[in-house]
């Protein structure tokens, strides 16, 4: 509608959109054109908010998921009707099972035409219920059915996704609404609201009957997940432990949230833990939970002889969450407290230095610690110092710490680059690592850490990702070109999808539909990563010996360009000392595990 003929005091609810987010201070909108957000994407030009274009969907959702992490605060994400926000699903999925705020903003079909099958609409059972698809897995989906409503659902979708467990949410538009003209009114209005909220703490006598428990503990353990990172209760927590002197073990989505060179971190729990820190787990008499959902992988699926036995005739568990139902969800709780981490854990720091004033003291704690991690490091140190070519992954990560500045960012992906990483890698500036964790989704890394570098342009980042992975959406290079985001992809290159083909070898004999045909010799191996990087207009190197890697990479972060470096790697698999169920099931007999496939 020309503005001409717009009503005094009225504008299109796409201008009004942008502007309402440019005054919650959003950046930037991740996402994809289409005959339903053109609208959008036009008002968007006259902004201030950068639009970052993406070649597909799921692109654009992952790396919103990267810049979320990264920020704090909740990404946008425009999509397109149907085959664009079922492309978007699975990274929007992800962001859900990692609690990561996001706002999904969908066109759809005109409202006055639903059922009729227009073009592109999904309503082979239901009419009008596009936005339904994202039910499972968002906070909530919202169908904007009047103009009227939008401006109110955009207030409560950016609160609803950033409070309580974050989260995505997803506002479902019909294309004429964005058109249509509306009150500015119903926009300013919510200018005098709060756009953030008092977050929940824990009281006083809660927290001295925590210290209490802890203090006359024997062998006290913490186990810190992601809420900490969600919560950036960082410096609380490193308080907590200094002056409680309690050994830290994590999940996988608690890497990092301590450095790692702390001396009272165990390191990580479950499956791919640490025998060390599953022993310490398994034997604690009071464990004290910290934004953790006890995942299978983290508690060797529960079984309680491997790395918690929590219950009767066991460790008694002190659960804090910001979300009521992971109380309880899977081990007993002798406390619960529903609270935000940061708040609870400077309400523990008070009452903590006034119940032990000089601390808990526990003599040979940290010297304990350092023996076992040294003699865990002695265990990978050859394998560090290989020269075999493919390279090994020990001697990928080693190469990498040692040349990646201490506060770069990381993002993994699946496979020995989460787990291995998870497992023997330092991260030592908390909030640094992204993984899929919940999900689990190949693909994640390489998008992420362009949503990561946006976020971050001043910090190094680097995205660690296997073959498997990084071959699921190489169309993401074009945007990392075309945003001048330098990240350095790191491919680590087993020809297979590598977990999955030991896993299978080692129960089956064999490796079908897990591995990719061989060439005759690594450096022949097609494709040929590095030269897709430069069709894209990025710089690509193909690791030709072990020796050749570690200077490529110190030459990738002094370009400033974005860069992938094709490694090949023999297929190892990850060391693990817990359990999983899923090899009760393949080999109820054995239970056989991973082997290696070269």
């Amino acid at each position: 509608m020309p503005r001409d003929h717009i009503e005094p005091g009225k504008d299109l609810i796409a201008n009004q959109l942008v502007r309402y987010l440019e005054g919650r201070g959003i950046e930037h909108i991740f996402g994809l054109c289409g005959h339903t957000n053109i609208a959008v994407l036009s008002a968007l030009a006259n902004s201030k908010i950068r639009f970052v274009n993406v070649r597909h969907e799921q692109i654009s959702a992952h790396a919103a998921d990267g810049y979320a992490r990264v920020t704090g605060k909740a990404s946008v994400l425009l999509s397109h009707l149907s085959p664009g926000l079922t492309n978007a699903a699975t990274g929007v999925a992800n962001a859900a099972l990692d609690c990561i705020p996001m706002v999904v903003i969908a066109g759809d079909i005109p409202s006055y035409y639903y059922g009729k099958h227009p073009h592109q609409e999904v309503n082979l059972h239901a009419d009008g219920s596009q936005y339904e698809i994202y039910r499972p897995f968002v906070k909530r989906a919202w169908r904007v059915d009047t103009p009227e409503l939008l401006p109110e659902i955009l207030e409560k979708a950016f609160q609803l996704a950033e409070s309580g467990q974050p989260g995505p949410v997803l506002v479902n538009v019909p294309m004429d609404i964005f058109s249509a003209p509306i009150d500015l009114a119903l926009w300013d209005r919510l200018r005098a609201n709060t756009k953030t909220l008092a977050k929940p703490s824990m009281d006083e006598d809660t927290a001295r009957e925590i210290v209490s428990n802890l203090a006359g503990a024997e062998r006290p353990v913490l186990y810190v997940g992601g809420g900490v990172a969600l919560a950036r209760a960082y410096d609380e927590l490193r308080d907590f432990v200094d002056h409680m002197q309690i050994p830290v073990s994590h999940s996988l989505m608690g890497k990092g949230v301590l450095p790692d060179d702390h001396p009272l971190v165990l390191g990580m729990t479950g499956f791919w833990g640490m025998k060390f820190t599953n022993e310490q787990t398994l034997a604690a008499d009071w464990i004290l939970g910290l934004g953790t959902r006890f995942k299978e992988a983290d508690c060797s699926s529960w079984y309680t002889e491997y790395t918690f036995n929590i219950g009767a005739n066991g460790s008694k568990l002190i659960h804090i969450d910001i979300e009521p139902q992971e109380i309880g969800r899977n081990y007993p709780t002798e406390i619960g407290v529903v609270a935000d981490l940061k708040a609870a854990l400077k309400v523990l720091n008070k009452v903590a230095r006034e119940m032990l004033p000089k601390g808990r003291k526990v003599p040979g704690l940290a010297e304990k610690i350092a023996e076992e991690r040294r003699a865990f490091a002695a265990q990978n140190t050859e394998m560090q110092q290989s020269d075999a070519f493919p390279m090994m992954p020990e001697r990928i990560l080693a190469d990498l710490r040692a040349a990646m500045p201490r506060n770069a960012i990381l993002t993994s992906d699946v496979g020995w680059n989460k787990n291995g990483v998870a497992q023997q890698f330092d991260i030592y500036e908390p909030g640094s690592i992204l993984i899929p964790g919940g999900f689990a989704t190949m693909g994640f890394g390489p998008p992420a850490a362009i949503g990561a570098k946006i976020a971050a342009p001043e910090r190094v980042v680097i995205s660690l990702v296997g073959d498997g992975g990084f071959g699921q959406n190489p169309a993401m290079l074009a945007t990392a070109a075309a945003e001048n985001a330098p990240v350095i992809w790191i491919i680590m290159n087993n020809n297979a999808y590598g977990t999955i083909a030991g896993l299978q070898k080692a129960n089956y004999g064999l490796t079908h539909g897990t591995t990719f045909p061989k060439a005759a010799s690594p450096v022949e191996q097609m494709p040929d990563y590095a030269v897709i990087a430069r069709a894209y207009g990025c710089d690509g190197v193909r690791i030709t010996s072990a020796d050749g890697f570690k200077p490529a990479l110190e030459a990738a972060i002094a370009s400033g360009r974005p860069t992938v470096i094709d490694v090949a790697m023999i297929n190892n698999p990850t060391p693990t000392s817990g359990h999983w169920n899923i090899l009760d099931i393949y080999s109820p007999d054995g239970n056989v595990g991973h082997v290696s496939t070269d």
